[in-house]
């Protein structure tokens, strides 16, 4: 599985590592966790870590823009985390599609501390 939900996770803050390849079936790990913190707690802030990503499959292109449509007024703050330059352009464009509100880290824990301040 490429998206594992990080331990880190706790009430409407959650965390996903993305690594690899990610297909369709990997949004089965991501949709139904934001679907229920969503449903419980009204909206969600979110760390996607990008630093083992490689590329999406073309089957999961669907997958991530029906994501983006279905959540995007629900995600209150987005952070990416990764050691990329695309992935730092990735944020600025999250916001209008993803979240409310995105940026960019180097560091899990500086992400972490963001989505929870």
């Amino acid at each position: 599985m490429t998206i594992t939900q990080s331990d880190r996770s706790s009430g409407n803050i959650l965390g996903f590592v993305v690594s690899g390849d990610v297909t369709r079936a990997d949004y089965d790990v991501l949709t139904p966790a934001v679907a229920a913190a969503v449903e419980e707690h009204g909206t969600v802030k979110l760390m996607v870590d990008l630093t083992d990503f490689t590329w999406e499959k073309i089957g999961a292109w669907g997958s991530d823009l029906n994501f983006g449509h279905e959540f995007h007024e629900k995600i209150d703050r987005m952070a990416i985390v990764g050691n990329k330059k695309w992935e730092e352009y990735l944020a600025r464009l999250a916001s209008p599609f993803y979240a409310k509100e995105a940026a960019y880290f180097d560091d899990q824990d500086a992400a972490w501390a963001w989505l929870r301040s």
